[in-house]
Order: C-alpha cells, then sequence, then structure tokens
C-alpha cells in the first residue's frame, strides 16, 4: 500500500509528447491522446490523462516538484487542462527523448535552482496506473539517494507476450535487480522467451541524481546552461534517451512493478479503462455487446447489433472499428488529410466549419479577456463577423470597439489582433491564400 511522501526529494519530468495517430479522431497532432477527457474523478468531472496523472503525483506527494517536457503546440491545452502555475520546459521543436530530458533536467537546475544531488524521476504523462505506480516512484527515490547505481528504471511485470515494447532483462528476479542487457521490441514467440527468462517491460521510467545526467549531457552536447541548449536545440541530434544514455551505461538497476499500468496507445486499450458504455450523445440499443461510444459532436450517433466495437467521433472525423482491428489504424490515418479541424488556444477554441480550395470557415470562441495575439497574414484575406459578445479590434495600430453583428474586413499583411470584453463568437472567412496557422506572422508591435 501506498503512503504519502515527506522527503521534499522528488522532481518529476513528465514527458508529454506524441503524434496522436492510434487515437484518431479523437487526438491528432496538436490534441495528443493525454488530453481526451474520458476520466471520472469523484465529483463526477471528466478528467483527461494528464490532469489524472498530475492529481495523482500530488494525492500521495504533497511536496512533488512537477515540471512537464512539451511542445509548443501543447502549451495551450496544458494550460487550460492544469493552470498557468504549472511548470512547463518547452521544446522549440522536437528532437526525441534524449535532447527533451536533458533540456528538461537543465531546466531543473538553471530555472528552478534544483540541487544536482536531488533525485529526477522521468516517465510518460500517459500511462493507465493506480497510486501504487507512485509509490513506487518513492522506492526509486530511496534507490536513487542510497547512490547504489547511478541510473534506476521501473520495469513493468509483463502480462502478455507484447510486441510493443522493448524488455529489460534483470540479472535475477528479485525486486530490485542489476540489469543484465535491453532487449529491441520482439515478435511475439521471442517474446515469450523473455518472459520466461525474468524480463520486465521498459516502461519508459527513469531516476537519477540530476547531476547524472548533466554530467552525460554535457560531455556528450558540450553545452554550459540551459539558454545555451535551447539556443542549439534544433542541431542537436534526434535520439532516444535509451539509446544516448541508458543502454550505455554499466552501473544500472531496475525496480521490479505488478501494480496496475496500461499503456494506453490503442483504441482496444483505451476502450478497457473506459468506465462508460457511452460518453456524449450517444444511444446504444440493447443487443450491442461490449461496444462503445465516444462523441464529441454535437449531433446522436445510434449504434444496434454491434459487438465488440468502438465508436469515436469528433471534428476531425468519425471511426467505426471492430476493437482488436483498431490496432492497426495508423497506416490508414496517414492517408486521411490532416488539417487540423479544433484546437484549444489560450485564448479560447477555434473549429473549422467548412473548407474549400479558396476559403476556410471557422467558428472562434474567444474567453472574457482573451486575446488573440497582433499578427498579419502574408497570402490570405479575412473576415471577421461577430456573432455574439464584444470587444476591441486593433488593425494596423488603430482601436475599435465591436460587438453581435460588426463586420471587419482583414486585408492580406494587415496587422490586427482582437481582445474580448466578454465571452465572444466569431465566425472567421478566409479568402484565398493560405489557410490555416502556416500563414501566421506574429508581430512585435
Amino acid at each position: 500500500m501506498f503512503s504519502k511522501a515527506t522527503t521534499g526529494r522528488m522532481n518529476y519530468i513528465l514527458l508529454s509528447g506524441g503524434s496522436g495517430k492510434r487515437l484518431w479522431p479523437l487526438s491528432n497532432d496538436v490534441r495528443s491522446k493525454q488530453f481526451i477527457k474520458v476520466f471520472r474523478d469523484d465529483a463526477g468531472n471528466y478528467l483527461s490523462m494528464v490532469q489524472n496523472i498530475y492529481k495523482q503525483i500530488n494525492d500521495i506527494d504533497t511536496n512533488a516538484k512537477i515540471t512537464i517536457a512539451t511542445s509548443e503546440t501543447q502549451v495551450p491545452m496544458i494550460y487550460n487542462q492544469l493552470g498557468t502555475e504549472v511548470s512547463l520546459c518547452v521544446e522549440p521543436c522536437r528532437r526525441d527523448t534524449f535532447p527533451a530530458i536533458v533540456l528538461a533536467t537543465a531546466y531543473l537546475r538553471d530555472v528552478l535552482h534544483v540541487s544536482e544531488d536531488e533525485t529526477v524521476v522521468v516517465c510518460p504523462v500517459d500511462p493507465f496506473v493506480d497510486l501504487n505506480y507512485f509509490a513506487a516512484m518513492q522506492q526509486l527515490d530511496e534507490l536513487t539517494q542510497n547512490g547504489v547505481a547511478n541510473l534506476t528504471l521501473m520495469g513493468i511485470e509483463p502480462t502478455y507476450p507484447s510486441e510493443k515494447y522493448g524488455y529489460i532483462m534483470p540479472k535475477n528476479k528479485d525486486i530490485v535487480s542489476s540489469v543484465d542487457s535491453f532487449k529491441e521490441k520482439p515478435d511475439s514467440k521471442t517474446a515469450e522467451k523473455y518472459i520466461k527468462d525474468g524480463a520486465l517491460w521498459n516502461a519508459g521510467v527513469f531516476a537519477y541524481k540530476l547531476k547524472y545526467v548533466l554530467n552525460k549531457a554535457e560531455k556528450l552536447l558540450n553545452f554550459v546552461s540551459f539558454e545555451d541548449l535551447l539556443a542549439r536545440y534544433e542541431s542537436l541530434e534526434k535520439i532516444s534517451f535509451d539509446y544516448a544514455v541508458v543502454e550505455n551505461e554499466q552501473d544500472i538497476q531496475v525496480l521490479r512493478f505488478n501494480g496496475e499500468w496500461k499503456d494506453l496507445g490503442t483504441w482496444n486499450a483505451f476502450a478497457e479503462v473506459v468506465e462508460e458504455s457511452v460518453i456524449g450523445k450517444g444511444i446504444l440499443d440493447s443487443e450491442c455487446n461490449n461496444t462503445k461510444i465516444i462523441n464529441e459532436l454535437d449531433i446522436p450517433i445510434l449504434c444496434m447489433g454491434l459487438q465488440d466495437v468502438i465508436v469515436a467521433a469528433s471534428d476531425q472525423g468519425i471511426l467505426v472499428s471492430d476493437k482488436a482491428s483498431s490496432d492497426y489504424i495508423k497506416p490508414y490515418v496517414e492517408k486521411i488529410d490532416d488539417t487540423i479541424m479544433f484546437a484549444e488556444k489560450m485564448w479560447g477554441t477555434y473549429r473549422v466549419i467548412s473548407k474549400s480550395d479558396n476559403s476556410l470557415v471557422a467558428q472562434l470562441k474567444i474567453k472574457k479577456n482573451g486575446e488573440i495575439s497582433y499578427h498579419y497574414h502574408e497570402t490570405r484575406d479575412e473576415i471577421w463577423n461577430v456573432i455574439s459578445g464584444e470587444g476591441k479590434v486593433i488593425i494596423n495600430g488603430k482601436e475599435c470597439i465591436v460587438e453581435a453583428g460588426s463586420c471587419i474586413r482583414i486585408p492580406k499583411k494587415t496587422k490586427h489582433s482582437i481582445c474580448a470584453n466578454t465571452e465572444m463568437e466569431i465566425i472567421e472567412v478566409q479568402i484565398s491564400g493560405t489557410k490555416g496557422a502556416s500563414d501566421i506572422i506574429e508581430c512585435c508591435e
């Protein structure tokens, strides 16, 4: 059983990335699976994976210092779901887990002023776990502080011969063991052999003293500070932490974990932990069995006579799949138009209503006091039709008040922004030129 931690030494780096293809259409390149709200808290409110794991850490460790390593595109969703006080280390571009972990570790030392002797635990932001998982994190802290090994991993006791994970080969079957070797993702038959030999799934959880990774990285990357690394980040090699550090470390141990742990990387796995049969507007008839609807659209979905099926719907599209077949969704999703149809922003939400070769129509819902940054478009014209609310528009430095019924035409290369005095709804029409975020040029003044 778990108990609350009180050491004050624990620093968590939660890795928040992902392309979102395996849980299409609810996830995409902007909104990865960790932001989908399908779990209930004690009050009945829906939580996402990132909200759930953030809450779990704080429930068991009141002194936890949590930093999320993420990309710029995910910042609005993290702030919207966790609040703007959360500690973020933002990658200027994607460079795999080794650069991301090094950048976040340098951020802890140079920006948050964490001691180099404190424990850092790195883990993914999106596993489905119970609180015993975080109790095991306390053991990682103790093992790290004892100094028996430079690096301590958490290994998951396998429940089946999975082909999705790499395997850790311990030297013995003790709870804590030195590591003999690592194995790449095997086929099912090879995985069975690994498990018989006592192998563990590699869960991507690492613990170390802060100075360990920085000393390693300073030799490999030749940097002197967080700011220095940030400035050179785009030139860094794309390489995983496993390849760069773990597989080259001789002094390494693993902690076995046999509690609840699920990687929700496919709809089949996701459906296993979603308690409700229907989320959103949907109806299952009495002949449906082991079928789930997750619907983000404002129209109902009716399912009749379906067995072992997942139905998921969003602005991005609609998936109807046998649960087992849903594991193989990725190559088909890669053939679908990847225009982002819905996105959360710091100022509110953006939803595409319709699009053609010459135009795109979007609904903008802006929060009270929300502000769209001062910018212009190189190739397209825009028209803003205010449906409700009121606010202040700035066009080439000139301010004007707008309200329901106002229509603002914005030719290309015209600097513009809006600040909502109340909640606002605007219909935006993009005409000709490049559509979407790729034709947004931010202005300094």
